[in-house]
Protein backbone atom coordinates (compact mmCIF):
# COMPACT_ATOMS: atom_id res chain seq x y z
CA UNK A 1 0.00 0.00 0.00
CA UNK A 2 1.07 3.56 -0.87
CA UNK A 3 0.60 6.85 1.36
CA UNK A 4 1.73 10.07 1.01
CA UNK A 5 0.63 13.53 2.49
CA UNK A 6 -1.72 15.81 0.00
CA UNK A 7 -2.22 18.93 1.61
CA UNK A 8 -3.73 20.89 4.92
CA UNK A 9 -6.20 23.09 4.68
CA UNK A 10 -7.38 26.41 6.74
CA UNK A 11 -10.45 27.36 4.55
CA UNK A 12 -13.02 25.81 1.90
CA UNK A 13 -10.42 27.49 -0.90
CA UNK A 14 -7.60 25.18 0.19
CA UNK A 15 -9.73 21.90 -0.03
CA UNK A 16 -8.65 19.52 -2.38
CA UNK A 17 -11.24 19.46 -5.59
CA UNK A 18 -9.99 16.10 -6.73
CA UNK A 19 -12.31 13.34 -7.71
CA UNK A 20 -11.54 11.09 -4.67
CA UNK A 21 -13.43 9.21 -2.30
CA UNK A 22 -13.13 11.46 1.44
CA UNK A 23 -12.74 9.32 4.61
CA UNK A 24 -13.32 11.47 7.21
CA UNK A 25 -11.36 11.04 10.79
CA UNK A 26 -13.17 13.00 13.75
CA UNK A 27 -13.11 13.33 17.64
CA UNK A 28 -12.06 15.34 20.23
CA UNK A 29 -8.91 16.34 20.54
CA UNK A 30 -6.08 13.87 21.88
CA UNK A 31 -7.95 11.04 21.38
CA UNK A 32 -5.45 9.43 18.57
CA UNK A 33 -7.06 10.00 15.10
CA UNK A 34 -3.48 10.64 13.98
CA UNK A 35 -2.06 7.30 15.68
CA UNK A 36 -4.97 5.41 14.43
CA UNK A 37 -4.30 6.95 11.09
CA UNK A 38 -0.76 6.17 11.34
CA UNK A 39 -1.68 2.86 12.05
CA UNK A 40 -4.01 2.31 9.08
CA UNK A 41 -1.00 3.78 6.73
CA UNK A 42 1.88 1.08 8.39
CA UNK A 43 4.01 4.17 8.41
CA UNK A 44 4.36 7.64 10.71
CA UNK A 45 2.08 9.39 7.84
CA UNK A 46 0.41 11.73 10.60
CA UNK A 47 2.23 14.18 13.23
CA UNK A 48 0.95 13.11 16.63
CA UNK A 49 1.41 15.03 19.78
CA UNK A 50 0.43 14.20 23.66
CA UNK A 51 -0.29 18.07 23.92
CA UNK A 52 -4.24 18.43 22.95
CA UNK A 53 -5.02 20.93 20.37
CA UNK A 54 -1.88 20.09 17.93
CA UNK A 55 -4.18 19.29 14.85
CA UNK A 56 -5.26 22.97 13.42
CA UNK A 57 -5.82 22.07 10.21
CA UNK A 58 -7.80 20.01 7.87
CA UNK A 59 -5.26 17.43 6.39
CA UNK A 60 -5.51 15.16 3.83
CA UNK A 61 -3.32 11.70 3.43
CA UNK A 62 -3.97 9.83 0.03
CA UNK A 63 -4.03 6.00 0.36
CA UNK A 64 -3.72 3.76 -2.13
CA UNK A 65 -4.20 0.16 -0.98
CA UNK A 66 -2.80 -2.98 -2.87
CA UNK A 67 -7.03 -3.58 -3.83
CA UNK A 68 -9.52 -0.94 -4.78
CA UNK A 69 -9.53 2.63 -5.84
CA UNK A 70 -7.07 5.35 -3.84
CA UNK A 71 -8.79 7.60 -1.46
CA UNK A 72 -8.02 10.79 0.67
CA UNK A 73 -7.90 10.19 4.62
CA UNK A 74 -9.00 13.45 6.25
CA UNK A 75 -7.82 14.44 10.12
CA UNK A 76 -10.19 17.63 11.21
CA UNK A 77 -9.16 19.59 13.77
CA UNK A 78 -10.18 17.66 17.28
CA UNK A 79 -13.20 19.16 18.90
CA UNK A 80 -12.91 20.12 22.63
CA UNK A 81 -10.23 22.06 23.11
CA UNK A 82 -8.47 25.14 21.32
CA UNK A 83 -6.18 27.18 23.39
CA UNK A 84 -7.13 30.46 24.09
CA UNK A 85 -10.63 29.41 23.49
CA UNK A 86 -12.41 27.99 26.37
CA UNK A 87 -15.99 27.15 25.06
CA UNK A 88 -13.50 24.24 22.19
CA UNK A 89 -15.25 26.04 19.22
CA UNK A 90 -12.59 27.66 17.52
CA UNK A 91 -12.20 24.87 15.09
CA UNK A 92 -16.25 24.93 14.18
CA UNK A 93 -16.01 27.32 11.29
CA UNK A 94 -13.01 24.87 9.06
CA UNK A 95 -15.07 21.93 9.87
CA UNK A 96 -17.96 23.82 8.34
CA UNK A 97 -15.89 24.94 5.46
CA UNK A 98 -15.19 21.11 4.81
CA UNK A 99 -18.39 19.75 5.30
CA UNK A 100 -20.57 22.00 3.24
CA UNK A 101 -17.94 24.61 1.38
CA UNK A 102 -19.01 28.02 4.15
CA UNK A 103 -22.06 29.06 6.44
CA UNK A 104 -24.71 29.42 3.94
CA UNK A 105 -24.33 26.31 2.25
CA UNK A 106 -26.64 23.60 3.04
CA UNK A 107 -25.13 20.37 0.60
CA UNK A 108 -22.93 18.10 2.03
CA UNK A 109 -19.24 18.06 0.49
CA UNK A 110 -20.06 15.03 -2.25
CA UNK A 111 -16.51 13.82 -2.35
CA UNK A 112 -17.91 12.21 1.41
CA UNK A 113 -17.87 8.62 1.78
CA UNK A 114 -17.91 8.19 5.32
CA UNK A 115 -16.46 9.48 9.23
CA UNK A 116 -14.56 7.79 11.62
CA UNK A 117 -15.85 9.50 15.17
CA UNK A 118 -13.00 8.50 17.49
CA UNK A 119 -13.79 8.53 21.20
CA UNK A 120 -11.97 7.81 24.21
CA UNK A 121 -12.94 4.08 25.47
CA UNK A 122 -11.99 5.48 28.85
CA UNK A 123 -14.58 8.36 28.98
CA UNK A 124 -17.84 6.99 27.42
CA UNK A 125 -20.77 9.12 26.62
CA UNK A 126 -19.07 12.58 27.02
CA UNK A 127 -21.35 15.68 25.36
CA UNK A 128 -19.25 16.47 22.98
CA UNK A 129 -18.95 12.90 21.56
CA UNK A 130 -22.45 12.45 21.43
CA UNK A 131 -23.47 15.95 20.01
CA UNK A 132 -20.79 15.14 17.30
CA UNK A 133 -22.39 11.66 16.68
CA UNK A 134 -25.96 13.03 16.53
CA UNK A 135 -24.78 16.13 14.06
CA UNK A 136 -23.21 13.50 11.49
CA UNK A 137 -26.48 11.73 11.78
CA UNK A 138 -28.70 14.26 11.12
CA UNK A 139 -26.48 15.22 7.98
CA UNK A 140 -27.33 11.62 6.64
CA UNK A 141 -23.48 10.97 6.85
CA UNK A 142 -22.37 7.05 7.03
CA UNK A 143 -20.60 6.77 10.87
CA UNK A 144 -18.46 3.90 12.27
CA UNK A 145 -17.83 4.43 15.78
CA UNK A 146 -14.46 3.63 17.23
CA UNK A 147 -13.12 3.44 20.87
CA UNK A 148 -9.17 4.36 21.07
CA UNK A 149 -6.56 3.16 23.91
CA UNK A 150 -8.61 0.50 24.76
CA UNK A 151 -5.56 -0.68 25.52
CA UNK A 152 -5.22 1.10 28.70
CA UNK A 153 -8.41 -0.55 30.59
CA UNK A 154 -8.29 -3.68 32.53
CA UNK A 155 -10.90 -6.55 31.14
CA UNK A 156 -13.44 -5.32 33.80
CA UNK A 157 -13.32 -1.78 32.78
CA UNK A 158 -13.40 -2.70 29.20
CA UNK A 159 -16.30 -4.56 29.58
CA UNK A 160 -17.84 -1.94 31.65
CA UNK A 161 -16.86 0.80 28.76
CA UNK A 162 -18.11 -1.64 26.35
CA UNK A 163 -21.57 -1.50 27.75
CA UNK A 164 -21.26 2.19 28.41
CA UNK A 165 -20.81 3.54 25.18
CA UNK A 166 -23.93 1.06 23.92
CA UNK A 167 -26.31 3.20 26.27
CA UNK A 168 -25.10 6.12 25.25
CA UNK A 169 -24.25 5.75 21.26
CA UNK A 170 -27.34 3.14 20.62
CA UNK A 171 -24.59 1.11 18.79
CA UNK A 172 -21.66 -0.84 19.44
CA UNK A 173 -17.77 0.78 18.96
CA UNK A 174 -15.38 -1.08 17.58
CA UNK A 175 -12.78 -1.69 20.20
CA UNK A 176 -9.37 -0.33 18.99
CA UNK A 177 -5.54 0.52 20.02
CA UNK A 178 -3.12 1.82 17.57
CA UNK A 179 -0.40 0.34 20.02
CA UNK A 180 -1.57 -3.10 19.73
CA UNK A 181 -2.89 -2.83 16.36
CA UNK A 182 -6.42 -4.08 18.14
CA UNK A 183 -9.65 -3.03 15.70
CA UNK A 184 -7.19 -2.15 12.38
CA UNK A 185 -8.46 -4.75 10.51
CA UNK A 186 -12.21 -4.39 11.00
CA UNK A 187 -11.60 -0.59 10.40
CA UNK A 188 -10.08 -0.98 7.33
CA UNK A 189 -12.58 -3.26 5.97
CA UNK A 190 -15.51 -0.84 6.90
CA UNK A 191 -13.59 1.54 5.28
CA UNK A 192 -12.84 -0.29 2.08
CA UNK A 193 -16.81 -0.96 1.89
CA UNK A 194 -17.25 3.27 2.10
CA UNK A 195 -14.86 3.89 -0.77
CA UNK A 196 -16.50 0.98 -3.23
CA UNK A 197 -20.10 2.10 -2.64
CA UNK A 198 -19.17 5.79 -2.84
CA UNK A 199 -20.32 6.99 -5.98
CA UNK A 200 -18.31 10.21 -8.38
CA UNK A 201 -20.76 12.35 -8.47
CA UNK A 202 -21.76 13.60 -12.12
CA UNK A 203 -20.59 17.25 -13.48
Amino acid sequence: MAAEFVTSAASARDLPREPVAELVFAGRSNVGKSSVINALARQPLARTSAAPGKTRLANFYRLRPERGAAFHLVDLPGYGYARGDREGRAFEPLVQEYFFGGPAQRQLRPAIAGVVLLIDARHPGLASDLEAAGWFAAHGCAVRLAATKVDKLSRADRQRADAAIRRAFGVDALMMSAQTGEGIEELWVWIAQQVEQWKQPSR
